[in-house]
């Protein structure tokens, strides 16, 4: 029997960019196909209903609904923890393999081991948040040791807009933050078409882009066993 490994991904309820997105990425591998589970989010801040809407309990019930499509891997398809704090991932793995049974991991976790296997210690920042979610990326990334050399944000906060934002609006940013120079640019947000103009801007930019929709899904076909090395039209971090 071939080789048949399940991707479950955990979504923002209005989230309508990371599900085709990551579906085509891994359309791209064979003997892999990916699945998804909702839990509620529809606006992103430093508010308290904002950061309500990632309680662990409601996204351990979306995982316990993967869980049942028997995936190899379980991916948080979202960036809540670059400015809620890296810790909150780590645990909230550890939370989804406990209930599960299944390995899990998350974008923002992802995008860290490819900076740290990169050595980054600047970064290019694009994301469509308000400047104080901004801000808080910003130290977190400090605080890790890395600097952000340049940031554009688009102030917006309404997570089902952030999909309406255009490719041109999404290259410039990407263009401007490369003006410095940084060691890596990070496109953080899973409802950003983002992910389909990596290919062309590294090689147009000369610095690796790691987009938060793309980073999951490495990781998740990684843990999965699967091989994505071939896989094209995505980035060069399928090539790593």
């Amino acid at each position: 029997m071939p080789l048949h490994k399940r991707i479950g991904v955990l979504t923002p309820s209005s989230n309508t960019a990371l599900e085709p997105l990551t579906s085509a990425m891994v359309a791209g591998v064979p003997g892999a196909t990916a699945h998804f589970s909702r839990f509620r989010v529809t606006e992103i801040s430093m508010g308290d209903q904002s950061q309500h809407q990632f309680d662990e309990r409601n996204i351990l019930d979306a995982a316990r609904l993967l869980a049942d499509a028997r995936v190899d891997v379980i991916g948080w398809s979202g960036t809540s923890a670059s400015w809620l704090g890296f810790d909150r991932d780590r645990a909230l793995c550890a939370r989804i393999t406990e209930a599960t049974g299944i390995p899990a991991t998350t974008s923002v976790l992802a995008m860290n081991e490819l900076l740290a296997a990169q050595g980054a210690r600047t970064l290019g920042l694009v994301s469509p948040y308000t400047a104080d979610v901004q801000q808080r990326i910003v130290a977190n990334y400090a605080a890790l040791g890395i600097e952000c050399a340049a940031e554009r944000h688009l102030d917006l906060s309404v997570n089902f807009s952030f999909a309406q934002v255009g490719a041109d609006t999404l290259r410039r940013m990407i263009r401007e933050v490369a003006a410095k120079r940084p060691d890596a640019i990070a496109v953080m947000c899973t409802n950003l078409h983002g992910a389909p103009l990596v290919d062309a801007l590294e090689r147009e930019l000369g610095i690796p882009i790691y987009d938060s929709v793309a980073t999951v899904a490495w990781k998740a076909m990684k843990m999965a066993g699967l091989d994505a090395a071939g896989l094209q039209g995505w980035g060069g971090l399928f090539a790593r």
